[in-house]
This record gives structure tokens, C-alpha cells and sequence, in this order.
């Protein structure tokens, strides 16, 4: 048996922040449990021309210390290639290259268990005890929940999940046969749009026809202004999580295209495609964009696929022939099994995590004992919640408040906005 002051289960890009924060504090023993053999970042949407939507400065560690060895800028330094990426990427680079990035730091740290899949979380006397499936037991006074968000599908598309109906998190993994195939793309956020660019860009690929259906007004782009970015500020986070559920709710979705839209690059290159099939290629691929409509059916039959979209402007339904539909329908928070005894001390009465300021749940178990969330906490703390650009910050407060000090500041960055009259 294992003894740490903090555990965190799940190693994605937040808890992995969490472990590089954590590594140098004096007093604080951390040890991370991830049921993977190694660091993989969305393995299945890995597309070769996909890009981080924010600066690299956005990494593990840098936005609260910049001096840490655990940042991209020290990645790259060390792997020789800083002045080379600096001319060939400017502030931003790959996401296959900030995989690597990942990886890169999460080798260095030694207290991440790697194939440890979490079985059980329970409460012996004054410590959380936490049994994997190797027969590993680590105990702790506070625990982090970095399990990570599932990819969704709409139940009518469930029963159907295979090589013909699956989610954008899917593509690389299953590698569904699309070549001169009828396809559809459902969502027009990020990732529908990466695959979209992926399906027209790989020839060998192509489909014979492509529909592309956005419940949105249009393909949109995202809010990338300055003053919407301020809504990714410290400040913004703990003014949000001060206003009442009811003004969270909408204006997380007055919000979200500032986290949800399509950079514009990536837009304008999918567009300059399309022309070019149309007109200088002779027309080799046929194509639908389809706004305002959502995907409402499917039925199966022995020739391919029946999908039924509401046109949402026009109240009519269609029925579209396919052969395969690859959902980029997002990402949800699900309740850990791990965690199901505690269910009940754990949830509100609407069965939803009540998240603090600073991450901790407000829970009806011993007061010592303290569990946080990362990425669980989008309705409470904002759009910012399930996105890379607070990482640190979020990482630095559960430091903070898991040690009962200023490790790490995280309070009184200015922002040119001012959100409380106060």
C-alpha cells in the first residue's frame, strides 16, 4: 500500500499539468494512476493537419510558472529543435507536435502508475483508499478526478456504432473504408471540420459524396477576439461561478462559439478545396453543407444507411442515403464507476457535482478529506472548464489548496474588462 498526500486519477492534459505543478513543492506526495501503458492524446483524431486552436504558452505549466522544466518552451530546447519551430510554426504548432510535448513530460515524471485502472474509491477511517485492477492500493487525504470526458453519441446512433456509424474521436482507430463511399460529417464545431479537411485532402480516400450537416445558422468560425478571450481569465472564472445557475446556463451558451467555433484558417482551406474539386478537377467528389439541420434518425439496411435531418428552419424532414456517418458530436462528463458508493456524498440532489471556487467538491463525507475536479466543472466555472487555456492556472489552485498555501499565484491578473461593479 501506496501513501500520498494527493492522488490523481486519470492522466490526460489536466491531471499531467497537475503532476509537473506538483513535482517540485516541498511536503506534497503525489502519485497519478492512468489505466493506459502511455500518454496518448486523442489517438483516433489525430489528423495530420490539425492544429491547436490556442498559443503553445498555453501548455502545462507556463501561465503560472514560467521557469518550470516542464514547459513547451523547454521541450523544444531540449530536443533541439526551438529555433527551427519558432520559424516554421510562429506561436502555435501541431497537436501531433504538442502530443509529443505531452509524452516528452510525462517521461520525466516518476509518479505517474501507468496500465493502473482504478477499480474502487472508498473512505477507511481518515484517508480515501483507492484499489486498481494491478492490485496497487494507494490511500490519500485528497483525491482529483482526471478520468477524462466521453465521447457522445446520440442513442438513436448507438445502436448502430461500428465501421458505418462512429464517433470523430474514432477515425484514425476503426478506419472505416470511405474511399468512393457516401459519407456523412455530423457537427460543425473543430472537429467536424477536421475531418471534413481530412476527407477531401487524402486522396487515396476521397469519398464518391460528402454531406456536411451543422444544427448552427452556418459553418461558423470561432470567437477568437480579445475581448471574448478575456472569458478564458482567472478573474472571469471565479466571476462566473458567482452568478446564479440559471445566468450561467445561458450565458454558457451565448458563449460558445469563443471554445467551440472553427479557426478561420481551417475554414477558408476547406472552402479553397471544394472550389477546387468543383471547378479545376472536374468535379470528382459531389457535396452537401447543410446548415440548420440536425441529424434526428437512423435505420439500417442491407445497401447502406438511412439518416433523417430536420431542416430546423423550415420545420420539413429528409431522409439522406449513407454509407458511413462519423459523428463529431462532442464530448460528456460521466459519473466514474469507480466512485458509484460515494454517489450520494458526493452529488447534489440534481445528481450533479457541487464544485467550489477553488475545484473541491462541496461533499457530505469526512471534512479532511477533499476531492477535486478537473473538467468537470464547465457549468460552474465556465466555458474555459473543459479547454486547454486554463490548465495551469486550474492545476496551481488545486496545489494551492491541497498544500493549505501559495505555492503558486493565482489571483490578480488584470484583464481590461471589468466584470463585478465591485
Amino acid at each position: 500500500m501506496e501513501s500520498f498526500d494527493l492522488v490523481g486519477i486519470g492522466v490526460g492534459p489536466s491531471n499531467l499539468s497537475l503532476a509537473a505543478l506538483a513535482e517540485p513543492v516541498e511536503g506534497l506526495r503525489a502519485g497519478f494512476l492512468e489505466s493506459k501503458p502511455r500518454f496518448r492524446w486523442h489517438p483516433g483524431l489525430m489528423l495530420p493537419d490539425a492544429w491547436l486552436q490556442v498559443s503553445y504558452l498555453k501548455d502545462l505549466v507556463t501561465l503560472v510558472d514560467p521557469t518550470s522544466r516542464f514547459s513547451f518552451l523547454n521541450f523544444l530546447s531540449e530536443e533541439g529543435r526551438i529555433f527551427r519551430a519558432l520559424v516554421a510554426n510562429g506561436m502555435s504548432c501541431s497537436r501531433q507536435e504538442f502530443e509529443q510535448y505531452y509524452q516528452w513530460a510525462a517521461g520525466r515524471l516518476p509518479d505517474i502508475h501507468w496500465q493502473s485502472r482504478v477499480k474502487s474509491v472508498s473512505v477507511v477511517g481518515d484517508r480515501f483508499e483507492v484499489v486498481c485492477d494491478t492490485g496497487l492500493t494507494a490511500t490519500a487525504r485528497s483525491l482529483v478526478l482526471g478520468s477524462g470526458r466521453e465521447p457522445y453519441l446520440p442513442p438513436f446512433a448507438a445502436a448502430f456504432h461500428g465501421p458505418r456509424v462512429l464517433h470523430g474521436s474514432e477515425l484514425l482507430s476503426v478506419r472505416p473504408d470511405l474511399a468512393g463511399r457516401r459519407v456523412m460529417v455530423v457537427g460543425a464545431g473543430q472537429s467536424g471540420a477536421e475531418v471534413v479537411n481530412y476527407l477531401l485532402s487524402e486522396d487515396a480516400a476521397t469519398p464518391a459524396e460528402l454531406t456536411w450537416v451543422s444544427s448552427r445558422v452556418g459553418f461558423l468560425p470561432i470567437d477568437d477576439s480579445p475581448f471574448s478571450n478575456e472569458w478564458f481569465a482567472p478573474s472571469y472564472v471565479d466571476y462566473f461561478h458567482s452568478l446564479p445557475a440559471g445566468r450561467r446556463a445561458d450565458l454558457l451558451g451565448r458563449q460558445r462559439l469563443a471554445s467551440d467555433g472553427v479557426s478561420e484558417s481551417l475554414l477558408r482551406k476547406i472552402y479553397q478545396r471544394l472550389y477546387r474539386l468543383d471547378h479545376l478537377e472536374g468535379g470528382t467528389l459531389s457535396h452537401r453543407l447543410l446548415p440548420c439541420r440536425r441529424v434526428t434518425d437512423l435505420r439500417g439496411h442491407a445497401d447502406g444507411l438511412e439518416v433523417s435531418v430536420l431542416d430546423t428552419d423550415r420545420d420539413v424532414r429528409e431522409t439522406v442515403p449513407a454509407d458511413v456517418v462519423v459523428f463529431c458530436t462532442g464530448y460528456r462528463s460521466r459519473f466514474p464507476d469507480y466512485l458509484e458508493p460515494l454517489r450520494e456524498a458526493l452529488t447534489g440532489d440534481d445528481g450533479a457535482f457541487r464544485v467550489r471556487r477553488d475545484y473541491s467538491l462541496d461533499w457530505d463525507g469526512p471534512p479532511g478529506l477533499r476531492v477535486f475536479v478537473q473538467n468537470f466543472a464547465e457549468d460552474s466555472h465556465g466555458i474555459a472548464d473543459p479547454n486547454l487555456s486554463l490548465s495551469a492556472w486550474r492545476s496551481a489552485r488545486i496545489v494551492n489548496a491541497a498544500v493549505g498555501r501559495e505555492v503558486y499565484r493565482t489571483d490578480g491578473a488584470s484583464t481590461a474588462t471589468a466584470w463585478s461593479s465591485a
